[in-house]
């Protein structure tokens, strides 16, 4: 019970990390940090892929739109 606390609240302050990143790049890399530490290298890829997805999100909703 103690080991999956102690995981559960790194795993939400990496991703906390991850919410403040500023660019692309680094919402993949907290994404994949984050991921690494849930559920291991299929973590890693999943967590990866949806923050460079979130990144890319918050890039094109930052742009006017004509």
């Amino acid at each position: 019970m103690r080991k999956s606390f102690t995981l559960i609240v790194v795993a939400g302050a990496l991703m906390a990390l991850g919410a403040c990143a500023t660019n692309t790049e680094e919402k993949a890399g907290a994404g994949a940090v984050a991921g690494a530490v849930v559920a291991g290298p299929v973590g890693a890829a999943v967590g990866g892929a949806a923050g460079a997805v979130a990144g890319h999100v918050q890039e094109d909703a930052s742009k006017p739109h004509n």
